[in-house]
């Protein structure tokens, strides 16, 4: 059972109450709890040493890391971040040096975002640091996007370069909080998520909360240069297109809005965020999965990206 068949399994009978608006199954919780003109957004990740990072990661970037993943589940929802709690579990032998440099860094991120840190829990975990993250945020009321809004004939956009996250990019990332809340505030965008698990892994994601399919241009995916250096080293079992579909940790954007709005999309959006890329990488269709299409035709893309368990 891997991280996603066991999430369905355990959410299928969690209680809830009249505060929530939406639940399981996007990148945040979204609830209403009363505030004037916006709902709450409520979400919470965590970093594992040996998973996420390693001993010799430097620790600010550590830190950094552990909120910069909830950030880009709050972009994912076009949210606006507010506070934060910070679980950290720590072995035994723990440096405080150490401990006080991945604060430096979490507190270096919060601050560019103006997020509050408000507190937390401090706990032993035998042999590995581990770093749990709790977020809250808001977005308008009226505005909430999801993972099922995708329609046939949409256009499907990614932001920036995707594979080969690997050889830094999973710690220094920045999460695409203003670009989220301009593409919400200025076009009509039908699903939204972030890329953490890697584009077709999380793509499936959006078919399947919105029972569509996928046609992907290969000679659309933008391939970040990393990707392309462990390939041509051999460093990697896969072709580069390959990572980029299915290496995780890449922490852009990925959203689909109707054809019509494409062209205009593209060029609003070269004049407001010129330094990063975006990419028109195919259309949602009928039916369901991924279809790869190249010079060759089209098949089936049965790949995914990372999933926890398998």
């Amino acid at each position: 059972m891997n991280e996603f068949e066991l999430i369905r399994k355990l959410t299928r009978n969690l209680p809830t109450n009249k505060s929530v608006v939406n639940g399981p199954g996007d990148d945040c919780a979204v609830l209403d709890i009363g505030a004037a003109g916006s709902l709450a957004l409520f979400k919470t990740d965590s970093v594992v040493e040996g998973i996420h990072f390693t001993r010799e990661t430097p620790p600010e970037k550590i830190g950094r890391k552990a909120l910069a993943r909830c950030l880009s589940d709050v972009a994912a929802m076009a949210g606006t971040p507010t506070a934060a709690l910070i679980t950290i579990g720590l072995p035994k032998n723990f440096s405080v040096e150490f401990v006080q440099k991945i604060y430096d860094g979490l507190n270096a991120l919060a601050r560019e975002h103006d997020v509050a840190i408000v507190g937390g829990e401090t706990t032993v975990n035998p042999e590995r640091i581990f770093i749990s993250v709790a977020l809250i945020g808001s977005i308008p009321r009226g505005s909430v996007l999801s993972r099922s809004g995708a329609k046939v004939g949409d256009a499907i956009f990614a932001t920036g370069e995707l594979g080969g996250s690997i050889t830094g990019k999973h710690l220094d990332f920045e999460p695409r909080l203003a670009e989220a809340r301009w593409l919400a505030e200025n076009f009509s965008i039908h699903s939204l998520m972030d890329i953490s698990d890697g584009l077709a892994g999380d793509l499936r994601h959006i078919l399947t909360a919105s029972k569509v399919g996928a046609e992907l241009l290969k000679i659309a995916i933008p391939i970040s240069r990393e990707a392309k250096e462990i390939a041509k080293r051999g460093d990697a079992a896969k072709p580069a297109f390959v990572a980029a579909l299915t290496d995780g940790e890449d922490f852009e954007l990925l959203f689909t809005v109707a054809s019509k709005d494409a062209v205009p999309l593209l060029d609003a959006w070269k004049q407001k965020f010129p330094d990063l890329r975006l990419s028109c990488i195919g259309k949602i269709i009928a039916g369901e999965g991924i279809t790869l299409r190249d010079e060759a035709g089209a098949r089936p893309f049965t790949g995914h990206g990372y999933a926890h368990f398998s």
